[in-house]
Order: structure tokens, then sequence, then C-alpha cells
């Protein structure tokens, strides 16, 4: 860190005898256990339905335009904290060493979608067919391509501190994901989702897109600015982070509740398709980081940068794609579902890989050019 709080963004020599920060620690209590909770929010949320199945009713009559109010106020909650970080300014610079960028950028929105697309269709429409029937196999698909479009934001910070990567670069990784998100995401689904002989209105993904990004997205780097102008980054690190915290596990584990509230007949039904949506989700997962990371390894690109680089396609920003399962398809639907089993199995699968990509640390170069120094005064 620079003596005002800032990161200090000159590259980050890996080869000194510092501790490396233990998953436990960076990833907090919630994080940590983050596949429990979820297991925990699917038995209150069965359990919910099943017991009290006037409470999920009555939620649901709170819509607008389709979509659920009391839900989306949830995923606003999920969403603000990580858009909030979220700095844009940091975009300029990076000249200086835009390899990272383009392997990054290259996976996320020109391989991963339709690799999500063709290993989610195998599985779910050829391999499985004895084991769900098409119009649901074709709505789990549904939500596996929602997660292929949305590359992740907010878990990338832990994966690069765990792999101890570059924080300015990760964050320039992180923002140009997010512009790029703004107007890629729903052509990507669209197209995808009419591959699949699903038919989506282009109305509704464009008002997913405007709830669940431009919105957030905005309040977020508006407060952002305010924070930092009234209050400084040291209050806005240390302070205000840590106060709202709480909200984004909040949110999720609420929303989570909520959604296995209207899902508890389909998974009593058939346990199984949640081990069969699964895999698909854990081969996209582990292919794309290996695509990613090897070709940074090609171009000889330091490991502080292509490790959490390649870790940005292999997570998915699972709140969105959430978010927009709920919207296009409904709180009951297969879609949905898919989603939600992208929660339950992706931080295992990523600390996994987390571990693999500081197994092989030495392969990489140590050093490299400044990602984004200002100029001295």
């Amino acid at each position: 860190m620079t003596t005002d709080g800032t990161p200090d963004v000159e590259a980050v020599d890996i080869s000194g005898t510092a501790a490396e920060p233990s998953a436990a620690a960076a990833l907090g209590v919630f994080g940590r256990f983050l596949t429990l909770w979820v297991a925990l929010a699917i038995v209150v949320g069965v359990a919910l339905g099943q017991w009290f199945p006037g409470v999920p009713d009555t939620l649901s009559r709170y819509e607008y335009a389709n979509v659920s109010v009391p839900v989306a106020i949830l995923i606003w909650a999920m969403i603000f904290p990580m858009m909030v970080q979220i700095d844009f300014g940091s975009i300029v610079g990076v000249g200086r060493e835009p390899r990272g960028l383009v392997v990054t950028t290259v996976v996320n929105w020109l391989i991963k979608p339709f690799t999500m697309f063709a290993i989610a269709w195998f599985f779910l429409l050829v391999v499985f067919s004895s084991f769900i029937e098409e119009p649901l196999a074709r709505e789990y698909l549904a939500g596996a391509i929602l997660l292929g479009a949305a590359p992740c934001t907010a878990m990338v910070f832990v994966w690069s501190l765990l792999t101890r990567g570059d924080p300015a670069y990760t964050l320039v990784q992180v923002s140009l994901n997010d512009l790029i998100m703004l107007v890629a995401f729903a052509p990507i689904v669209v197209f995808l989702l009419g591959v699949s002989d699903i038919t989506v209105p282009w109305d509704t993904v464009a008002l997913s897109v405007v709830l669940y990004i431009v919105i957030p997205l905005a309040a977020g780097y508006a407060t952002r600015v305010w924070l930092l102008r009234r209050k400084g980054r040291g209050w806005f690190d240390d302070v205000f982070m840590k106060r709202i915290g709480v909200v984004t596990p909040t949110g999720l584990i609420l929303t989570l509740v909520l959604l296995f509230a209207f899902q508890g007949d389909v998974i009593l039904d058939n346990p199984l398709h949640i081990v069969l949506i699964a895999i698909p989700l854990t081969i996209q997962t582990v292919f794309v980081f290996f695509i990613a990371y090897r070709w940074m390894r090609v171009w000889k690109i330091r490991h502080a940068v292509a490790a959490p680089g390649a870790l940005i396609g292999a997570s998915n920003f699972f709140e969105l794609a959430v978010a927009a399962a709920i919207a296009l398809f409904g709180l009951q639907s297969g879609a949905a579902l898919a989603t939600v089993v992208g929660v339950l199995v992706e931080v295992p699968l990523m600390l996994a890989l987390v571990r693999y990509a500081n197994r092989t640390r030495d392969r990489f170069p140590t050093t490299g050019p400044v990602a984004a120094r200002p100029a001295p005064s």
C-alpha cells in the first residue's frame, strides 16, 4: 500500500518469503463456508415452501413487469457492495502490460459463453437424456448459459489475494469486464438461448441488464465517488466497506431461501438433478481455467497477472446469473435452479484451482512491467 492508502500497483515480486494469506483469512466466515450456507439455505427454503406455503405465495404477488420486487431488492443488496468497489479510473495506464487483459477478455467473451453452451448442451440433452426430460433439460441449459455469459466480479479479489496477484491489475481486469458486460451480456444470452430453441424477448433481457447491472453499477460508482471525496480512502476502505460487508452474504442467503421455497417440489422429486447439473458446470470451470492459464504461460505473463486472470473466467458472476434467471424464467424454473447449483459448486472448486495455481507459480515469470503507476508529482 502507498502512504495515502491506495494499492501499490508496481509489479509484484512473488519470489520473496512473505507468508501467503490463508484461505480462511481471505474468505472470512461466510466465504469460507459458502457451500455450507448454500446447503443450509436449500434446507430452510425447501422446509419453508413445504411447511409454510403461504409465505412464498404471498411474496410472489409483489411483481412489476414480471419482476419480483422482493427478489429485486435482495439482488440489489447482493450486487451493490461489489459495484461500489469498482474504480473505472484504474483502466487508464494499463497499456504497459496489455497481454493479460487480452487473454482475459478473449477467454471471457469469445470462448467461455460458447464452451459453456456446448458442454452443458452435450451433457444435459445428450448424455443425461435418460434422466432428465427434454423441456426441463433445456431450462437447465438456459441457466448454464446465464452463468457462462457472466464472468466473475467480486470473488476474483479473493482469488487474487490467495494467489498473491497484482491487486491493481486485478481491479483493471474486473473493471473492464463490467464495462463489456454492460453491452455484451444481453446479446450473448439472447443468441445462445435462441440456438437452444428457448425464446426470450429482448425487452426482458434488457430489463434484467438495466436492473441488475446498470442501476447498481451507477449507484455504486456515484456512492464511491461521493464517499471518497467526503471521507477519504482510508475511511472508505476501513469503515464503510467493512460495514456493508454483511449485506452481500445476507442478500444472497435470503434470495436462495426464497428461491428454494419455490423449488422445493423439484428438488424433492429430482435430487439426482442437482448432481447432474453440477457435472457440466464443473467440467466447464476447469476447462476455461486451463485455457486461460496455459495461454498466459505461453505468452510468459507474470504469475501475479496470470493466476487472477485465469480465475476470472473460471468463476461466475453468479449473483447476476441468479437474478437474470429469476427475471427471465421465474423463481420456480429449472434455469433458476441451475444457476443456484453454480453457487453450490463454485467455492470448493475455485479453491482447488487456487491451490493448483500456487503450486505452479514457478512456471511463470515473477516480475514484469509496471501495470499502472501514476507519474510522480
